[in-house]
């Protein structure tokens, strides 16, 4: 059954698009590669039936997003959701002085997830405390940003630019024939705005990095909107919409594997369907096929290889 990348609508959360995708699909085994919040919209991979095995191969992707970060108001979720809790006045900005405060935020660099977000800490969710009015200590955790590019500052989200390049994901012309325009959530003000294009690794929050970047300048911040534009090998511009999930092709699960290809002759299948460790120079992670068919992933030592997940012989 395929992998299947859709564009999430503003106000669904990942859950509801699953639970679209069982019904659309008429199964109860569908699955997703990485949240998106409700106030975010484009890419969320998704998982049907027996494609549910290549799940945890594909949570540590990297991801890129286009984000709206709103200086001089701070909110409690990070985001345009609201309330605005802490404000004050954004000093001007300058583009070049902007590029220098963003430079230090790309590489390996630790990162306290928002108080709003799925992590669990003595089995509480964050999530769940935070709106009963507390608030968990929240270790700072590594994360890896690979680019952030500014691609302008503007007066407010409102004057920031909706329609972009879908190739590049920079900003064109509203009208051009080409673009792609985005809805952002309603803005909660007219704040100055940066409109940045990142390039992260798995596990890293663009609210934090929003409210990062506003400590960095000396005001309050939040996320006044976000549009993921690629999760690993899939682009937003390939994606399905969600009214269009029950026809939707797809990719089967070995193309959905971005791992380096091992062609297994009848005993190296047998064998790692039997949970053996053959002799394999292959060294890292590595997919194995059989006539076309998916076998296996291994992990591979240069001596031999372990099965981190086996398929079954379709025959």
């Amino acid at each position: 059954m395929p992998v299947i990348a859709v564009d999430k609508p503003l106000h669904l959360t990942s859950h509801d698009v699953v639970n679209r995708a069982r019904r659309a699909r008429g199964t109860r085994r569908v699955g997703h590669t990485g949240t998106l919040d409700p106030l975010a919209t484009g890419v969320l991979v998704l998982c049907v039936d027996d494609s549910t095995k290549v799940v945890q191969f594909m949570e540590h992707d990297s991801k890129d997003y286009l984000a709206w970060i709103s200086l001089g108001a701070g909110t409690p979720t990070l985001d345009a959701e609201g309330p605005v809790d802490a404000t004050a006045p954004v000093p001007a900005l300058d583009p070049e002085r902007v590029r220098e405060v963003l430079a230090p935020f790309v590489g390996p660099q630790q990162q306290v997830p928002p108080q709003y977000s799925a992590i669990q800490v003595g089995g509480q969710r964050a999530y769940a405390v935070a709106r009963s009015g507390g608030a968990l200590e929240l270790p700072a955790r590594s994360i890896v940003i690979h680019a952030l590019d500014l691609l302008g500052v503007y007066a407010s989200v409102q004057e920031s630019p909706r329609t972009f390049d879908p190739h590049t994901w920079t900003p064109v012309d509203a009208g051009a024939a080409a673009g792609r325009t985005f809805t952002l959530p309603a803005p909660l003000g007219a704040f100055p705005t940066l409109l940045v294009r990142a390039s992260v690794g798995s596990g890293t929050y663009l609210r934090s990095l929003a409210r990062d970047v506003g400590a960095a300048l000396g005001v309050p911040a939040h996320l006044g909107g976000l549009v993921r534009t690629r999760v690993g090998r899939y682009s937003l511009r390939d994606a399905v919409s969600v009214e269009d999930l029950p026809g939707a092709a797809g990719i089967p699960d070995l193309a959905a594997l971005d791992f380096p290809l091992i062609q297994a002759d009848e005993r190296l299948a047998r064998e790692l369907r039997q949970g053996k460790r053959p002799a394999h120079p292959a060294q890292g992670r590595h997919v194995v096929t059989l006539a076309g068919a998916l076998v296996a992933v291994v992990d591979g030592d240069g001596a031999q290889l372990k099965v981190v997940r086996v398929w079954n012989d379709p025959t």
